[in-house]
């Protein structure tokens, strides 16, 4: 059903080329064309001033926080690490999320420049459908992560700098599963399966599959291999390694821990919806993404 003219749309963006401007200055017409409300992410803004001053009323977020909760739709202008960072933003609010890629490869920002008009038009006739997708829950012993302990992509862990390899041992709903010798290890989401976790031999894993993927980095033992569980598994660690600190991360964002941290992950309570416009779809991205039956040989 389409939306009224008094839609909210939420705009954000961490950083951005001069040669993107037109891009960015394209999607805003489009949006006041269609008669939308534009609220924007504070510092993206200021970043614009130099090319673009919002004729309506200026409305302005810098966290969780202060999201308008009547917000329709967020537009994450960028990659997908913008995407990820975005995720933060709407948290368990249930506003729905749009990618517009100004980056290379967008699995998560899957609409690209010369789709705009065409994927702003299926939202005013409400031509779209809202994926939902398992986010991943870090629980831990110390607060970690600014309150917001959960992740659209993967949780890792990781020896810090040039340390040698550390020790995983990791286990399911208190049944040890495997010690993990490597430089880090990987949970994934299905989501997630498309990122980090498939560069490091992980198998894609399709978004609506209840599932986890755990994967070794550069592990020592070479038959250890990647290994899918369902998500309603609680996955606990302990860690062990020459240095004392380690490195934690949820998507993009990264913590230093000690080895005495207790960590234990599990699937979040609440979901993200991703908007995708009818014409795109999983299958449809990843051909496009990875390739696949394309003959690069030429």
């Amino acid at each position: 059903m389409p939306y009224h003219t008094l839609m909210l749309v939420a705009l954000y963006n961490r950083t951005f080329d001069e040669q993107d401007v037109p891009v960015i200055l394209h999607i805003i017409k489009l949006l006041e064309d269609n008669k939308l409300q534009l609220v924007f992410y504070k510092e993206f803004y200021e970043r614009l001033q130099p090319y673009y001053t919002y004729a309506g009323i200026q409305r302005f977020f810098t966290s969780k926080a202060d999201l308008p909760l009547q917000t329709d739709m967020l537009f994450s202008l960028g990659g997908d690490g913008t995407m990820l960072d975005s995720i933060c933003f709407v948290g368990n609010s249930g506003i729905p999320l749009i990618g517009i890629n100004l980056g290379r490869l967008g699995f998560l920002a899957a609409i690209p420049e010369e789709e705009v008009e065409a994927a702003i038009q299926s939202l005013v006739r409400g031509s779209y459908t809202l994926e939902k997708r398992t986010l991943i829950h870090l629980d831990s012993n110390i607060p970690l992560f600014d309150g917001s302990p959960f992740a659209l992509n993967e949780f890792t862990l990781h020896r810090q700098d040039t340390s040698s390899m550390i020790k995983v041992h990791t286990y399911l709903n208190g049944e040890f599963l495997n010690t993990y010798w490597a430089d880090g290890l990987i949970v994934a989401t299905p989501t997630g399966s498309t990122g980090y976790s498939l560069s490091c031999g992980g198998p894609v894993v399709f978004p609506q599959t209840s599932s986890f993927v755990i994967t070794p980095v550069a592990p020592h033992n070479l038959n250890t291999r990647p290994i899918v569980v369902p998500d309603d598994n609680v996955i606990s660690f302990e860690i062990e390694g020459r240095s004392e600190q380690f490195m934690c991360t949820l998507d993009a964002r990264t913590e230093i821990i000690r080895s005495n941290v207790q960590l234990a992950v599990k699937k979040e309570n609440f979901t993200v919806s991703l908007v995708r416009p009818d014409e795109h779809n999983f299958l449809n991205t990843i051909r496009q993404k990875l390739y696949w039956g394309v003959d690069k040989r030429n």
